[in-house]
């Protein structure tokens, strides 16, 4: 299938404790460029979204944005510094042997000492979090890939009724192509009789003129391979895939036909044809560079 590199995708996952949201849109750009926005606290996981992501997308210029809310009260626990309760009872031992004063420290007066007892937000599930914020990306990722194949189809129909049309252009002018030389030869006889009168024309050397002229217009293997490139893009569209960049590079190849087909032109319709083929093949590389 064909994917268009436009395309929007969104998901939310929420639980009595949270809310994420995870959207996604793209426009067009030759490879790969992946913007995400998130709070800090997902920045540990952005390697994993971006593998994760690059399994769905293979070119697009990608805005991703993360958003979290917080249902619940924000988490603490309560943490005790046994080291430095240590360490504050040490003290007051040595000020009791030095003063001569009774330690009558108790634990509420220890628990009240800097730092022995501090309120520190309580750690999160990692594997949890990661397991509900991949859930979020990767449905989000998945719609958005169906939002690039809807676009993506109608591309594919748009081109390939251009395809038609350029074949006809070729039909016409493979058909008018010998026409030119009949109607040269006519006109070069025309002429020569005018010239000389009742003398014998020379066969061979009109032959020899028809020959120089043909040769000077043919247009052969330009249509050969036009035909061959309009195949060549009608089978990428059916095998789908990302085909953007491959499609482009058959589209530059059709227009250096048709420019050279129009140099070669000295028939009006040959040349209205030629310049209708350059029309359409810029028509077809604009809509390919919508395609991923």
């Amino acid at each position: 299938m064909i994917k268009s590199m436009t395309g929007f995708g969104r998901c939310e996952i929420v639980t009595e404790e949270h809310k994420i949201s995870v959207e996604m849109k793209a426009v067009n750009h030759r490879y790969l460029d992946l913007s995400i926005k998130m709070p800090k606290k997902f920045n540990y996981f952005e390697a994993a979204i971006r593998n994760l992501l690059k399994t769905y997308i293979q070119r697009g210029k990608v805005d991703v944005f993360i958003s979290y809310e917080d249902y619940t009260e924000e988490r603490l626990c309560l943490k005790y510094n046994s080291a430095l309760a240590a360490e504050y009872m040490d003290a007051f031992r040595r000020m009791q042997e030095q003063f001569g004063i009774e330690n009558d420290v108790k634990v509420s007066d220890l628990a009240r000492m800097p730092e022995v007892l501090v309120m520190d937000q309580a750690p999160e599930d990692e594997d949890e979090t990661w397991r509900q914020l991949s859930e979020a990306v990767e449905t989000a990722a998945k719609h958005f890939v169906e939002s690039r194949v809807q676009e993506g189809e109608k591309l594919k129909t748009d081109l390939l009724a251009k395809l038609d049309y350029m074949d006809t252009l070729v039909d016409f002018v493979e058909v008018r192509a010998p026409q030119i030389l009949t109607e040269y030869r006519r006109k070069l006889e025309d002429k020569v009789k005018e010239l000389l009168g009742a003398t014998a024309i020379d066969e061979a050397r009109i032959a020899t003129e028809v020959t120089i002229y043909a040769d000077r217009i043919c247009v052969d293997e330009e249509t050969v391979r036009l035909r061959t490139h309009i195949d060549a893009t009608r089978k990428e569209l059916a095998n789908g895939g990302s085909v953007g960049r491959k499609l482009d590079f058959i589209a530059q190849e059709m227009n250096r036909e048709a420019n050279t087909m129009l140099s070669k032109s000295t028939d009006l319709e040959v040349s209205d044809k030629a310049i209708a083929l350059k029309t359409e093949i810029e028509k077809v590389r604009e809509q390919i560079q919508n395609i991923e």
